[in-house]
Order: structure tokens, then C-alpha cells, then sequence
């Protein structure tokens, strides 16, 4: 090997100092920190994942209730993740001969990247859950999430089945009912408290702070005279229109002197909601599902019921424009993206489902799945 001529060597040694130049902003830049930016996306991708397929599964309930198929629930109890990145470069120039067609220059380096979460899945059964899910909501969290917002008269159609004397499709709590059930007054009535509560008239709360049990209504002087409440008292039977008011359980008749309201369990409010789905006539000419009659042995439509509170439309192919969608027995059930009232309402079932389902104790887990991707 002849020695370099300093002259003819300048732009190899240049190239040279130059790929060391990248070589070293590249592998500084590998310094920076990717913990912030792997937290930052993997977080966000994991929550929207997490409550999509919760949706999913609370609405492939609703349909497999209408087809009187059993519901399953499956809870996600833990998330894990690691990540590894790894990334090497190196630069390399030799020369040979001033004449030589072998000189070389080059850069070699790699990257590695590689996530491997394991997710486990909770199935939520047993003694504990089936109870949580019978047992009759409490009076306590209607009063809850009147407080928080929510229109008294979307709670009451939603989750009571009667209120003095009052039926709300009671029957319909339960499998799909053979003849048409009851429910116009009460949704008068629902309504009239609704007209009421839009012009503040209406509170509701606890008659003695010192005492839980004493749920209450709050009906205020200014109702008095108003439309809404003389319909609400013709309906209910109540005297006593302004003032507190007790609200209890006792809701088999009319009363003077309160409002009772019998509440139904979280099976039943699914029960109830999946009146909603629209089932394919061919499933229905097939007798997968029953049918409800009405008095002049017609089928009856559920919309009149449910209609206004979720509508959960059917189709063969996939929905374009759905916020959540499913597919069961070769059709895909959805709720539209702009129907906002039914987002609502499956909203306020998904609230109900954790307050009912959240001091359960759950079995252990059945599956556990490591995956590995890159």
C-alpha cells in the first residue's frame, strides 16, 4: 500500500470527518428519551381500545338479550407493556492507491423496536355478580345521577318500571313480553316532572341530613297553578303538589302523599334497552325472536317504548357511519354516530353497569395472553 498523497487524500478525509459528523448526531440523538413518547401513545391507543370494546360488548348484550341468548361479560383487570429499542451506527472510509477504483466509503447501523404486552382478561360470574346484576337498583343512585346532571325523565324510563300505580312496560323488564304493555301515562308523567325540572321547580335530595333513608322531592312554590304538575298529580294521585315530598319504593298504587318508585335491576334496564334493537325481518319470519301483540293482535312496535331512548339499527354489511358496532348471527347491529339520544342513553347504562357491578368480587383470571409484536 502506497502512502496517502495529502493532496489527493483532502476530499476522502473530508468525506470521512463528515460521516463521523452524522454518525455522532445520529447516535446522540438516540440519547433523548422514548419513555415520554412510547407512555404518550401506547396510553392513549390502549384507553380508546379499552373503551371501544367495552361498548362492544355491552351492546352485543343488548342484542344477544333480544334473541333471548345469555349475556356474557368479560372484564379487562390489567394492562402491561414493555418496550425495548435498541440502535447501533458506525461510519468507515479507507483508500487505497491514489489510482485504485477500490477506495470505500460507507455507513452501516440498525434499529430495533419491540413491544410485548400481556393483557388479562376477568370473567365476571359467579354468586356475587348474578346477585349485583338482579338485585333492584338503589333509590340512593337515582337520586345520584339526578344530581349529576341527568334529566329526571330519561332516569325514569330508563330505570323504574312503575311509579304510583303507574306501569313503564313492567314486564318488560324481563324477557320480551307476548302482549303490549302499559306505559303512556307514565311517560306523561315523566314528562310533566321534566317540564318541571326544566324551570328549576323541581330538586330532589334527603328530607333529614342526618338520615340516608329519607329520600325527597322538592317541588317549589312557583309550580303551583303550572299545567306540569296538575298533570302530574291527576296521574300520580298526589295532594301535597309543592313542598318536600317523600320518594320511596312503595309504587304499586296511586298516593297522596309521595311518589314511590320501584326500580329495576341492571338485567332488567338491559332487558328493557334491548327492545331497542331492530331486528331483521328475516330473523323474526324465522321466529328467532318473540313477538309482542298488541290488542288487536298486530305486532306491536317497541319504538313507541324505546324508541326515542336508544335505537339500535341492523344491517348486512358493515355500518359507514356507526359509533359502536357489532356483528351476531351474520348481521351487524350499530348505534348511528349522530344519534345523540341513543349515545346518551347507552352512555347512562354503561354508568348503571359500574355502579351496580362495582364491589363485586371477581374469579380468577381464565386467560391471560402475552403477545408479541415488533
Amino acid at each position: 500500500m502506497v502512502p496517502f498523497d495529502p493532496p489527493d487524500s483532502e476530499p476522502s478525509i473530508g468525506i470521512f470527518r463528515a460521516l463521523v459528523l452524522v454518525s455522532l448526531g445520529l447516535l446522540l440523538s438516540g440519547c433523548v428519551q422514548l419513555g415520554p413518547k412510547l407512555v404518550q401513545a401506547g396510553r392513549n391507543d390502549y384507553n380508546q381500545v379499552l373503551a371501544q370494546t367495552n361498548d362492544e360488548e355491552m351492546l352485543l348484550n343488548l342484542v344477544r338479550l333480544r334473541y333471548g341468548d345469555s349475556p356474557v361479560f368479560m372484564d379487562v383487570t390489567s394492562v402491561s407493556t414493555s418496550f425495548n429499542w435498541q440502535q447501533g451506527l458506525g461510519a468507515q472510509a479507507l483508500q487505497y492507491e491514489p489510482d485504485s477504483v477500490d477506495s470505500n466509503v460507507g455507513v452501516r447501523g440498525n434499529l430495533d423496536y419491540s413491544e410485548s404486552p400481556t393483557i388479562t382478561y376477568t370473567p365476571l360470574a359467579g354468586a356475587d355478580f348474578v346477585r349485583s346484576v338482579l338485585t333492584p337498583i338503589r333509590l340512593e343512585s337515582f337520586i345520584l345521577l339526578a344530581r349529576s346532571g341527568w334529566t329526571v325523565d330519561r332516569l325514569l324510563r330508563v330505570m323504574v318500571s312503575r311509579m304510583n300505580g303507574l306501569d313503564n312496560a313492567f314486564q318488560a323488564s324481563g324477557p320480551t313480553p307476548p302482549a303490549e304493555p302499559p306505559f303512556e301515562e307514565f311517560r306523561q308523567a315523566a314528562q310533566a316532572l321534566r317540564a318541571l325540572q326544566t324551570q328549576g321547580l323541581v330538586t330532589s335530595g334527603y328530607r333529614n341530613a342526618a338520615d340516608a333513608s329519607a329520600l325527597a322531592l322538592r317541588i317549589e312554590p312557583e309550580a303551583a297553578g303550572s299545567a306540569a304538575l296538575a298533570e302530574l298529580s291527576a296521574l300520580t294521585g298526589l295532594r301535597r303538589t309543592t313542598g318536600v315530598i317523600a320518594l320511596d319504593n312503595n309504587a304499586k298504587r296511586q298516593r297522596s302523599d309521595g311518589l314511590g318508585l320501584e326500580l329495576r335491576s341492571l338485567a332488567g334496564v338491559m332487558f328493557f334497552l334491548s327492545h331497542g334493537v331492530d331486528v331483521p325481518q328475516h330473523d323474526i319470519e324465522a321466529g328467532r325472536v318473540t313477538v309482542t301483540l298488541s290488542a288487536s293482535g298486530e305486532p306491536f312496535d317497541w319504538e313507541r317504548v324505546v324508541g326515542d331512548l336508544l335505537d339500535v339499527k341492523s344491517q348486512h354489511r358493515p355500518p359507514a357511519d356507526a359509533t359502536i358496532a357489532v356483528k351476531y348471527r351474520g348481521t351487524w347491529f350499530y348505534i348511528d354516530d349522530t344519534d345523540v339520544q341513543s349515545k346518551y342513553t347507552f352512555m347512562l347504562l354503561r354508568q348503571l353497569g359500574a355502579l351496580q357491578a362495582g364491589n363485586i368480587e371477581r374469579v380468577a383470571p381464565v386467560l391471560t395472553l402475552p403477545v408479541g409484536g415488533r
